[in-house]
């Protein structure tokens, strides 16, 4: 019934059936250590290639201070909106909305950390309307609001 054997971590072989081997082979390749070997990048199944992420996150970077349309990011990927946004999810773990509200509240840190604009002018600078829009954003996002934030890193700074 035994095929073949296994050399465990510790250096003791153990009797292996075939079925199992084969098992044991699989798991290896999914998540074992890599020996030096490097990993090709994880293939998501049905996620945006690597030029349709590169061209809408850098669309993302280059409008945040006005509104972004989900449909005109699926033009930028070149998908239809309800594919981009499976495939975004998929490549992502989030959805299109979630991540610019992410790229705006990073961006809002950014800002808040190397200007001494108001949170007012920064919320605008970010594509929010007001204020009162990058605080509850920030708060749900960051878990602080902006201005406890931004006197925590002129504190530690």
């Amino acid at each position: 019934m035994y095929h073949h054997m296994l050399i465990d971590a510790g250096g003791a072989a153990r009797p292996v059936a075939t079925a199992d081997l084969a098992s044991l082979l699989a798991g290896a390749l999914d998540a074992g250590p890599t020996y030096g070997w490097r990993n090709p990048a994880p293939v998501t199944k049905g996620g945006l290639a690597g030029w349709q992420l590169r061209r809408v996150r850098a669309h993302v970077e280059a409008h945040l201070q006005g509104p972004i349309f989900t449909s005109t990011l699926a033009e930028v990927a070149q998908l239809s909106t309800g594919h981009f946004c499976r495939a975004f999810k998929a490549s992502t773990g989030e959805t299109p909305h979630g991540y610019v509200m992410r790229q705006r509240i990073r961006r809002a840190q950014q800002l808040m950390r190397d200007t001494t604009d108001t949170l007012s002018q920064i919320a605008c600078a970010c594509g929010m309307s007001d204020q009162a829009h990058l605080t509850r954003l920030f708060r749900r996002l960051v878990g602080t609001t902006p201005l406890a934030w931004r006197r925590a890193w002129q504190q530690a700074g």
